[in-house]
């Protein structure tokens, strides 16, 4: 299996002054991992990206680092001569243009028409290039890819591919954190779910949170994959047997709204994950509603999670809010 080592950016985060463990809190029977202000960009997303940016700056320099030299004028330097390249549909390209900040690089970053104008807006705050292009997610990746081609910036998406693989496997690798630190919080509880909610887009998160579920969790839940019924290339690419593009509606799950799976993320997904299921773009509505009255903050596809767990009306399921109202 491809291997992702939640130590490695847990030493990197160390270093890092905004870094904290997220809470795992009980509401209405439910285990609730509250991504909403992960890192002060309110996505789990940020584990990936400043992590993945740190990593491949350390592999220019051709050794590892220490979390204290990250910082240091050595990296900075290195650092200034490097442009992070990126399609998002919103947070994976905050996490990159933070990191890209952080470690002192550039950060230029590909949105189609369907991204809200304030994400836009928070790239720009963070100092990142924004690039408008394309009426989807799928355009605005070819239009990264083609970016880094040309310009030779280091193109670092959160989907992988044929050819492509080691930049995605370094996101998912910072999401393991979290896995890690919702391992820890239930062995002090002494509780576990015995099932799981992963709401997946490309797939990234779900991927690595069910690869540490299965390594190293006291207690082995059921694990479900959660898509948006426009957008189950997951699903789809199970049911097929390998990798498929899905066509659909846009949804308003938007940074679920992917037509194409990671390869990375389905190979991991095939061997650990139990069901894959979809919910309607109604039911992560009502999503939204359930969890402000649990007294959260979240989006359509924050709750998407959620979502399929009301629908089952578990109360023995832990699920991942993994954005806030952005």
């Amino acid at each position: 299996m491809i291997d992702l080592d939640p130590e490695k950016p847990r030493r990197l985060l160390a270093a890092c002054p905004v870094y904290a463990a997220t809470p795992l809190d009980r509401r209405d029977g439910l285990w609730v991992k509250d991504e909403t202000a992960r890192m002060g960009l309110g996505a789990f997303k940020a584990l990936g990206g400043v992590y993945a940016v740190g990593q491949l700056i350390a592999d220019r320099m051709g050794r590892r680092l220490p979390p204290e030299e990250y910082r240091s004028e050595e990296v900075r330097a290195v650092a200034a001569g490097l442009t992070f390249s990126c399609a998002s549909a919103g947070n994976h390209g905050m996490s990159v243009a933070a990191g890209a900040a952080l470690f002192g690089a550039q950060a230029r970053i590909f949105l189609s028409a369907q991204v809200a104008q304030g994400f836009a807006d928070r790239l720009a705050a963070k100092g990142a290039e924004v690039v408008r292009v394309g009426a989807t997610y799928e355009e605005s990746v070819a239009a990264a890819i083609a970016d880094a081609a040309a310009t030779g910036a280091v193109h670092l998406a959160d989907g992988s591919w044929p050819g492509y693989t080691e930049p995605p496997r370094l996101v998912m690798e910072g999401y393991t954190v979290l896995a890690e630190e919702m391992r820890e919080a239930l062995a002090r509880d002494g509780r576990w779910p015995g099932r799981v909610y992963l709401q997946a887009g490309v797939g990234g998160l779900a991927a690595a949170v069910a690869q540490r579920i299965r390594a190293n969790w006291e207690r082995q839940p059921e694990i479900v994959v959660v898509e948006p019924e426009a957008a189950p290339c997951l699903g789809a690419s199970m049911a097929a047997g390998q990798l498929v593009t899905v066509e659909g509606p846009v949804s308003g799950m938007g940074r679920l709204d992917c037509k194409d799976a990671s390869m990375l993320a389905f190979d991991i997904l095939r061997e650990v994950a139990d069901r894959f299921v979809t919910v309607s773009e109604g039911a992560a509505e009502d999503a939204v509603r359930a969890a402000r009255g649990m007294g959260y903050a979240t989006t359509p596809s924050g709750a998407a999670g959620l979502a399929a767990a009301l629908d089952a009306r578990a109360d023995d399921a832990l699920v991942i809010l993994s954005e806030g109202d952005v």
